[in-house]
């Protein structure tokens, strides 16, 4: 395969790891932008994710509280639950099919169309949301309209994110791309404490009566103001310029989500499983950690909302920390740390959990979003840097959601069930521990990327046979100019 379409390859061998082999940067390669641009578009970034992931986690939150009963209540109240967060399931399913969708966009129109089109998707649907009738009123029409509304939130979602991260990862210079793009990494957890800060504010004013009939609707109203500001921040925001260059070449892929699949479906799918634990962590903690503490432990749902909020602004201020790290020793061995931090933090989680202690609940949710972090602080940068330019937005939107369905679908739904006894939930604990494990052999199976591997690999060959051309450099194919670039 010639060394234009290829930064990233399955090897022959079966065991074998994906191993990239990357070329110098070409003279033409585009210049990084300067600091203080690199800094407007970072922030236009950040702020779209954090709105994004806002409609995503208002939902969630409201999930965990009281769409049950409102929706579901003819279920038991651990039936409900369960339904509930089926439903918030629901649009982890779909993150994949709007990454591909917004993907094949993004890598055939451009990465700006993205940021656009999947903010005004994901908007319109939370909105929508904070209008729908409850079982009450209009019977099993209430879920049907959830999920539908849940599976355009998911789509919109699963767009956001790639061109997102590549608005910064494209822009940004070499030594300082996990840095830059790990401003994206940053949105979630303010779009979370945006969306837990109201329901937390709305909680603390208003009774349980005046809650559950119109106060939990309040955040999604509300998701149609933070919209309207995200697309005025967003629409100035200039082409990357690595899609520029495909544009005036005229190698854009014809068929993105096609090529992915038939030249690097190894990797796609070691992408999916390294970000299931990061999922499941998150969403243990945020989702199924604040349900069980408010029906099983009963801690008053601000109390529990508080300590979550703590983690998660912590974990947020740790993000562009640890990025530099990332780029200064390396993407793989951070997220192999927080995979293994992971699998070792599980049983003490659940343990803190369980004492209903709001100092200790706070001690285990911070330990493990920092575990997680580790690993979600550098794959901004990571994952674009494992696909070629041609085809980067559909793969690393597409592999980045996958780990979701795994990840985040499931987890809140099967720690419930595995909850369900009188003891411990350590079968919790134990099938977080797996997923964790399951993480680790992934990232254990995927190249570095970073700075310093670029400079290895691009380093001038000495005399002799070590001049061996780019066929020869490993069992990979050789790598483009353009990912040497990003």
């Amino acid at each position: 395969m010639h060394g234009d379409h290829s930064s990233v390859s399955d090897p022959s061998g079966p065991g074998s790891a994906p191993a990239p082999v990357l070329a110098p940067a070409a003279p033409s390669a585009p210049e990084p932008v300067a600091a203080p641009s690199m800094l407007r578009l970072a922030l236009a970034s950040l702020a779209g994710t954090a709105i994004e992931f806002y409609d995503f986690f208002v939902y969630g939150t409201a999930a965990a509280l009281v769409l049950g009963p409102l929706f579901f209540p003819t279920f038991s109240a651990l039936a409900g639950t369960l339904a509930a967060f089926a439903t918030f399931g629901v649009g982890f399913v779909a993150r994949p099919l709007g990454s591909a969708v917004f993907g094949h966009v993004g890598d055939r129109y451009g990465r700006r169309p993205v940021l656009l089109a999947s903010l005004l998707l994901t908007g319109l649907a939370t909105v929508a949301v904070g209008f729908v009738p409850t079982y009450a009123s209009v019977g099993v029409a209430a879920p049907l309209l959830l999920v539908l509304l849940r599976f355009l939130q998911g789509l919109g979602l699963g767009g956001e994110w790639g061109g997102a991260v590549l608005l910064t990862a494209e822009h940004a210079p070499e030594e300082r791309r996990g840095l830059w793009a790990s401003f994206p990494q940053v949105g979630p957890p303010v779009g979370f404490l945006l969306a837990n800060g109201m329901m937390l504010g709305l909680s603390a004013t208003l009774t349980d009566a005046q809650f559950a009939a119109w106060g939990w609707r309040v955040p999604f109203w509300a998701a149609g103001a933070l919209a309207l500001a995200g697309l005025w921040l967003r629409r100035s925001v200039e082409e990357t310029p690595q899609f520029r260059a495909l544009t005036e070449d005229g190698r854009r892929a014809d068929a993105p989500l096609a090529e992915v699949a038939r030249r690097h479906g190894r990797l796609l799918l070691l992408t999916g499983g390294c970000l299931a634990v990061g999922y499941a962590l998150f969403y243990a903690v945020t989702t199924w950690s604040l349900a069980y503490a408010t029906e099983r432990l009963h801690v008053p749902r601000t109390v529990a909302l508080a300590c979550i909020m703590v983690a998660v602004a912590v974990m947020g201020a740790a993000t562009p920390l640890l990025a530099v790290l990332g780029d200064r020793y390396g993407r793989r061995p951070l997220c192999l740390a927080g995979c293994a931090a992971s699998v070792l933090w599980m049983f003490p989680l659940v343990a803190l959990l369980r004492t209903a202690d709001p100092v200790l609940m706070t001690v285990g949710f911070v330990g493990a979003l920092l575990a997680m972090v580790t690993m979600f602080a550098v794959v901004g940068a990571y994952l674009p840097e494992l696909y070629e330019p041609r085809i980067r937005c559909t793969g690393a939107a597409v592999g980045y959601n996958l780990g979701g369905v795994v990840g985040g679908a499931l987890t809140p739904i099967v720690a419930t069930a595995l909850a369900g006894g009188s003891g411990p939930p350590w079968g919790v604990a134990a099938y977080l521990a797996g997923i964790g494990l399951l993480s680790l052999g992934c990232f254990a199976l995927l190249p570095e990327t970073g700075p310093r591997a670029l400079r290895a690999r691009t380093r001038p060959p000495e005399a002799g046979p070590a001049e061996a051309g780019p066929a020869e450099a490993g069992p990979a194919e050789a790598g483009s100019a353009e990912a040497a670039a990003v």
